[in-house]
């Protein structure tokens, strides 16, 4: 848990379970392309499911951050100082990893 969060409670807290759920899929994908390439699957078809892994993990990263503004980052403008700046730039930092993956 981040040391500086004020709430003591991350903004994705109440949708925990559903992120559970895609990321044990997207566990079982991962497990699924081991055994593709075990299996010594074509090519083509195991980056297709490389490409829906990716896309899967996206999606969950995308949602985090959208929790993260919404909650995190508007509560510490809120609050203002030092905290807000971090997190804006926390925020930008994540932004600017995920567009470079």
């Amino acid at each position: 848990m981040d040391s500086a969060h004020v709430e003591g409670q991350h903004g994705y807290i109440h949708r925990k379970d559903d992120y559970l759920k895609r990321l044990r899929r997207i566990e079982g994908q991962a497990r699924g392309l081991q055994r593709m390439v075990e299996d010594e699957k074509y090519c083509i078809d195991i980056l297709t499911q490389v490409s829906a892994m990716t896309k899967a993990l996206q999606s969950v990263a995308l949602g985090l951050l959208e929790e993260h503004m919404s909650h995190c980052v508007v509560q510490a403008a809120v609050a203002g100082g030092p905290e807000a700046d971090a997190k804006v730039r926390e925020a930008s930092e994540a932004i600017a990893r995920l567009v470079r993956s």
